[in-house]
């Protein structure tokens, strides 16, 4: 029975997973989940054969009510990505009696987690169609000795020759992050499989069978075969119902050159690029599920509150909760304000805000349009205003006949005289010869007026309405990667340059901060065998 399904996966926050609602699944059992206020429940209990909940001799007897243990579990993870549980499902070989399922899945648990200090949830499931199989929900936290959730790391300072701290350039000591337990190092995935298998064939050996599990790659094993994909529950739906899926077809494939080159050994080279397609197709469609991953503004939002709650650390207790609290009513009124617009993602929020900056210069182009008729009209009026008023002086001074009497007429009637005369020049520069009509001219000021009135409600409205959304993007500023900065300004006016630059400088050299103090240790990396 060479490489039997063996399954390791974390339980995260972010993906929108929940531990309580793991736990209901694999149990059946309905189960309240407090993180968000929901009941979850599978009705599946036909397939349950057996649930058993193991714990290690410090950790509270409480936690054997599966609803405390995993709703205490979710609790002590703040964080919006926190790692949950670790999920493990395991094909068991169905040559053993049905009444040593439970033993050989208790002896697996005990040994290899129970006695490490992790808790054990497991299920065991069997539809009578030959395929029984387990699933294993561990904490990811140790317990200490008073029943308590013991951090997954703790602060330590590094030492020079000496035994003394080092100190850095800005002052702070230099320190790195260590786990309090090891359960994330890679290495267990390997130790764990291994055991499964030792655990399984010890049961298989006892009950006088001559099969063996075998855990290790067709590669470690020297075939030459390759591995399917595991379908999943609801792929799998689908193809019982004869729906074929991509990841069947995939599986399919593989299952075809399998046959292929156990037959016909010649074909080989010629199957190599078949292959290697089938294996970018596979890249592909994971790198398409990673850029899926793309944090959404609620969880960059929360990361925004957990920067300012780090950056009140030395406040006192009342000035913390007070600015908590500010910082909450203003994060949440945004996140209401989001969904109505229905904006989930950076994207989307710097497409609205470059659309309504749009729309805002539109706006201030017709305003100055406008405005610009209305300043024609206006100079139009007092020409015409002046004409009127000073044509009488103007025909008075033509009808003298004799320069001892015009010449003083002209200097005592000057300022008229020069009005008249400008006003007479403005009429053949733009009337060219047509007749105006005072009563039209106030007619279309008065219009314009009204729409230049209109356009400046509505672009006052667009910079209200976008107030919220500026704010946003500034709190995103300070989570986001200095690429992803932007400077934000009000709908039709340019930000600062100088504003923007000073911005993405400071960014970097936090980003830069951050980097100089990450651990020199080897980061944890999640188990996803």
């Amino acid at each position: 029975m060479p490489c039997p399904h063996h399954d390791i996966k974390i339980i995260q926050r972010s993906k929108r997973q929940s531990a309580v609602a793991s736990a209901a699944y694999q149990s059946g059992e309905r189960l309240f989940s407090e993180y968000d206020q929901k009941q979850k429940y599978y009705s599946h209990k036909s397939e349950i054969v057996h649930t058993e909940i193991l714990l290690p001799p410090h950790a509270p007897p409480e936690y054997a009510d599966r609803n405390t243990l995993w709703n205490a579990a979710e609790a002590a993870e703040k964080q919006w990505n926190s790692q949950l549980a670790r999920r493990i499902v395991l094909a068991i070989p169905r040559e053993l009696p049905r009444s040593q399922y439970a033993d050989l899945i208790r002896d697996y648990c005990r040994e290899f987690f129970v006695s490490k200090g992790m808790i054990a949830d497991f299920a065991i499931h069997d539809k009578g169609d030959g395929t029984p199989h387990a699933h294993i929900l561990l904490t990811m936290r140790g317990i200490d000795e008073t029943g308590k959730w013991l951090p997954k790391s703790r602060k330590v300072y590094d030492l020079d020759e000496n035994g003394q701290r080092i100190r850095l350039p800005s002052g702070n000591w230099k320190s790195h992050k260590e786990d309090t337990v090891d359960w994330n190092d890679q290495k267990y995935g390997e130790i764990w499989r291994q055991g499964w298998a030792d655990t399984a064939n010890r049961y298989l050996e006892a009950a006088g069978r001559p099969e063996r599990l075998d855990l290790r790659s067709y590669e470690r094993q020297g075939l030459d075969k390759l591995p399917t994909v595991h379908l999943g529950p609801a792929a799998s739906q689908m193809e019982k119902r004869g729906i074929k899926t991509n990841i069947g077809n995939l599986n399919r494939d593989i299952k075809e050159a399998n046959r292929l080159i156990q037959s016909i050994r010649q074909m080989v080279r010629s199957l190599k690029g078949w292959l290697s397609d089938l294996k970018e197709k596979k890249d592909a469609l994971l790198e398409a599920l990673q850029e899926a991953k793309e944090p959404t503004l609620p969880e960059l939002l929360s990361q925004y509150l957990d920067l300012r709650r780090e950056e009140r650390t030395g406040w006192t207790g009342k000035g913390q909760l007070k600015g908590s609290v500010a910082d909450f009513n203003k994060v949440m009124e945004a996140v209401r304000y989001l969904r109505e617009k229905g904006l989930s993602t950076v994207e989307q929020l710097d497409a609205y805000l470059d659309k309504a900056s749009e729309q805002a210069v539109s706006i201030q182009e017709k305003v100055a349009e406008k405005k610009g008729k209305i300043k024609k009209i206006d100079a139009l009026l007092s020409h015409i205003a002046n004409y009127e008023a000073y044509k009488p002086i103007h025909a008075e001074y033509a009808a003298l006949k004799f320069k001892k009497t015009r010449e003083p007429y002209a200097a005592a009637h000057k300022k008229e005289l020069d009005a008249y005369y400008t006003a007479v020049r403005y009429f053949k520069n733009h009337l060219k010869g047509e007749k105006y009509s005072t009563k039209k001219l106030n007619a279309e000021r008065t219009e314009l007026a009204g729409e230049v009135s209109g356009y400046k409600d509505t672009l006052e409205a667009i910079q209200e309405d976008v107030k919220i959304l500026r704010d946003v993007r500034r709190w995103l500023n300070q989570v986001l990667p200095s690429e992803q900065y932007r400077q934000t300004a009000e709908p039709g006016k340019k930000p600062s340059i100088q504003g923007g630059l000073k911005g993405r400088e400071q960014r970097i050299r936090e980003e830069q901060a951050e980097k100089r103090q990450q651990p020199h240790t080897q980061k944890k990396q999640d188990m996803e065998l």
